[in-house]
């Protein structure tokens, strides 16, 4: 993810990695946030996606007049209006790039010519996290966000792929903080 804080006349510029556990994040007052959340498997090759993981950020230098760097080049900031022109220009500078592989590999099909652990490799390069921790964390949501609409833990426990409830439990104090009791009742927001 490229993320943009605003408070007051200031920007600060951070690119987000994958995260592996709940976090929690506070929205404070006149601040203004918006951001890009990039494709599985988009990344940019300065950062690696590993190295940012749960909140470990890089912080992109900025400075006066609306401006941010990136490999040593001043870039207009963008707006939450055109952010997708700011994403576009970075793909187009080659400072972005998304790795074809991780599709496949994500869906258990590697590469022609590729070996297992190569396809493990690139995978990990691309998303900052191994296909099976992806797997467990795609669970993990897909059961949490099943309890905050109210589906039955049962149900949950089915789709999700668990084990038994307490399976579930561990599952969704790792990935969201709460149990399944507090998902379906009062947690007035949780993004995924």
């Amino acid at each position: 993810m490229i993320a943009f804080a605003r408070h007051r006349h200031s920007v600060t510029v951070h690119v987000r990695g994958p995260e592996t556990k709940a976090t929690q994040l506070t929205c404070p007052e006149d601040w203004e946030f918006f951001g890009v959340e990039l494709q599985l498997g988009a990344y940019l090759p300065l950062f690696a996606p590993a190295a940012l993981a749960d909140l470990n950020d890089a912080l992109l230098p900025t400075r006066s007049g609306g401006r941010v760097v990136l490999d040593d080049r001043d870039w207009e900031m963008p707006t939450p209006q055109n952010v997708d022109v700011f994403v576009g220009r970075l793909v187009r500078a080659g400072l972005l790039t998304v790795d074809p592989a991780v599709e496949d590999i994500r869906h258990g099909e590697r590469p022609r010519g590729m070996s297992e652990r190569t396809a493990q490799l690139r995978f990990r390069r691309a998303v900052g996290v191994s296909h099976r921790r992806l797997l467990g964390i795609e669970r993990g949501q897909l059961a949490a966000k099943l309890l905050a609409a109210g589906s039955s833990i049962a149900d949950a426990v089915a789709a999700g792929g668990y084990y038994d409830q307490p399976d579930l439990t561990r599952a969704m104090r790792a990935a969201t903080g709460h149990t399944p009791g507090e998902l379906r009742t009062d947690i007035p927001f949780l993004a995924f």
